[in-house]
């Protein structure tokens, strides 16, 4: 539980957590939430959430190298879900993550249904305050996208870990399937308490002397700014099956500034993931929240939530007939 014990215009209500902030550390960007705690100036109570690495029943050591790829205004990676195993993570891990400070949300991946149910009950006997089921991880050749783009399989995963879990269970979405609102709606039935909106796009980059992919495992996840039109059009399109049922999403994919923010809440999301941000601004958790306030200030907002999806859409000229 945090220590802040006064609301502010930045705390957000997220299934029944109170989170200080409305950002969110997204999974595979922090660790398993201790890395950025070295880094001078940098504090996890400027954050609502911290998302742990993936992780899965036994220990992996992820993909070969390259894992890691610049593209413009994007980045490519493909590490694989390495991770020391979920035991470890509960046993070792967790006792050394300051709870105080902010909330923890375990992600957990797998290759098959049992391994999903089996990840997510461990957790749930766990000091953990949400699970995070990534159904959409691009860099694993089993399961991963495989479950994340087909519906049924999708609802077929979120079942199994609704079975296996109390606390709030949080949803990863794919962009890379054809109808991510139908998706998200089946979630919702199975069992899903919420949405991160969207985990990132597949793609390549290309060594033109060697005529190889730059990446071992020829493929990754992009992300970074070069995805958030695209991310911001997912999180508006899966809104509009949330908002009916009170489904909050966390939005992300390329944001970082306070204007990037603001754009995915007024979309629908009720908290923003940051993830690529990080890795070239350490510190960027504070300005973020500094502009967002700011926002609220100059608009006479009491909360975010007086912002989240107020978006207003264009409507087409009237069709008038010349006859």
């Amino acid at each position: 539980m945090s220590t802040h014990s006064i609301d502010s215009p930045l705390t957000v209500k997220f299934c029944g957590l109170r989170l200080n902030t409305p950002l969110v550390l997204l999974s595979g960007c922090v660790g398993f939430g201790e890395e950025y705690t070295r880094v001078e100036g940098f504090s996890n109570r400027d954050v609502g959430a911290v998302c742990l690495k993936g992780t899965t029943l036994e220990p992996r050591l992820g993909n070969q190298p390259h894992r890691i790829c610049e593209t413009p205004e994007g980045m490519l990676n493909s590490i694989g879900l390495q991770n020391p195993g979920v035991q470890r993570v509960i046993d070792d891990i967790l006792q050394t993550l300051d709870f105080s400070e902010t909330r923890f949300i375990a992600n957990v991946s797998g290759s098959t249904l049992e391994e999903y149910e089996e990840v997510t009950r461990r957790f749930d006997d766990s000091p953990i305050d949400a699970v995070e089921v990534n159904i959409s991880c691009p860099n694993v050749k089993e399961g991963g996208v495989t479950f994340g783009n087909d519906p049924a399989m999708s609802a077929r995963v979120v079942a199994a870990c609704r079975r296996a879990t109390s606390k709030p269970l949080i949803t990863k979405l794919s962009p890379n399937q054809t109808d991510i609102a139908a998706n998200a709606r089946v979630c919702i039935e199975a069992g899903s308490d919420a949405f991160s909106v969207i985990n990132t796009l597949m793609g390549m980059a290309i060594d033109i002397e060697a005529r190889t992919p730059i990446l071992g495992n020829n493929q990754g996840g992009l992300s970074g700014p070069a995805i958030k039109p695209v991310a911001l059009l997912k999180v508006h399109q899966v809104y509009q099956v949330c908002k009916a049922h009170g489904i909050p999403i966390i939005g992300q994919g390329g944001i970082n500034s306070a204007e990037d923010a603001l754009e995915f809440l007024i979309a629908g999301a009720s908290a923003v993931g940051l993830g690529t941000a990080l890795f070239y601004d350490p510190l960027i958790c504070p300005k973020i929240n500094r502009g967002i306030a700011d926002y609220l200030t100059r608009h006479k907002l009491q909360s975010i939530s007086q912002l989240i999806g107020t978006l207003r859409l264009n409507q087409p000229p009237a069709v008038t007939c010349g006859c």
